[in-house]
């Protein structure tokens, strides 16, 4: 069985163009400029895991031909990472079984609040989904495979949000700073996925010179620039970025 990460989308809030057609500064004849909105999806053996449900996820799922979830794990509570929420009940009625939620409290009470439906058998609706675990490390398993999973705390402006760790890897979508204490677990990592929001510095992301010195700092194998705006073109990017560094693009993947 392949080990496989999928970046499903590296765009901003609003995306790449915005609703209006904005490309801001991305050019449009580069299909790797078109970015849907920030999301994940790991496969482990047989297991089929989801970092955070954007509004895109449908399509996302479609267009990376991933049938099957066994797990959601959310970063934080935030539209563009929970709004596709909805979109996974095709699962439950494939194999009748509820979905398991990986999360911290925050996220759990907006989403529990914001999709009750979800979460509740109802005459109209069978629950499709459970809040499984709000622990700071877990477990998700499936029969006989298992994989671990270690949130990292980071500050998201006035949010204090989750990065993951897993199998050397981390995922941080969401940042604009890293606590001391968080940094000593993502040194020399094989993987290193990192907000970089734009070029001009910003109250709740990384921008660029500062997600460059952080991958400078924590020496990353490998590092993939996600979550970014209209203003990051791709092939800029690449032709500017360290050997070691990548712009994202959608559908990006690597096996591990």
């Amino acid at each position: 069985m392949t080990n496989k990460f999928t970046i499903l989308g590296c765009g901003s809030s609003l995306g790449s163009p915005w609703i209006n057609q904005n490309w801001g500064n991305c050019n449009k004849k580069n299909f790797k400029n078109i970015r849907t909105r920030c999301c994940a999806h790991v496969q482990y053996k047989s297991i089929s895991i989801l970092i955070d449900t954007s509004p895109d996820i449908r399509q996302q799922l479609i267009s990376n031909n991933i049938k099957d979830i066994d797990a959601i794990v959310y970063t934080h509570e935030h539209a563009d990472q929970t709004a596709g929420i909805f979109e996974f009940r095709p699962f439950y009625f494939a194999k009748k079984k509820k979905i398991p939620i990986y999360c911290n409290l925050e996220t759990k009470i907006r989403i529990t609040k914001s999709y009750p439906w979800l979460f509740k058998s109802s005459k109209l609706y069978p629950q499709t989904l459970q809040i499984k675990n709000l622990s700071n490390n877990f477990w998700i398993k499936k029969k006989k495979f298992k994989i671990h999973f270690e949130s990292i705390l980071v500050k998201h402006g006035r949010f204090k949000t989750r990065g993951y760790f897993f199998k050397n890897i981390a995922y941080i979508s969401d940042c604009n700073e890293i606590p001391e204490s968080s940094l000593n677990k993502l040194k020399n990592l094989n993987y290193l996925i990192i907000d970089c929001f734009r070029f001009d510095a910003h109250i709740t992301h990384l921008n660029l010179s500062k997600t460059l010195k952080l991958i400078e700092l924590l020496k990353p194998k490998k590092a993939i620039l996600t979550n970014m705006h209209i203003d990051l073109d791709y092939e800029y990017l690449k032709k500017n970025l360290p050997k070691n560094v990548s712009p994202a693009f959608d559908g990006m993947s690597f096996k591990f």
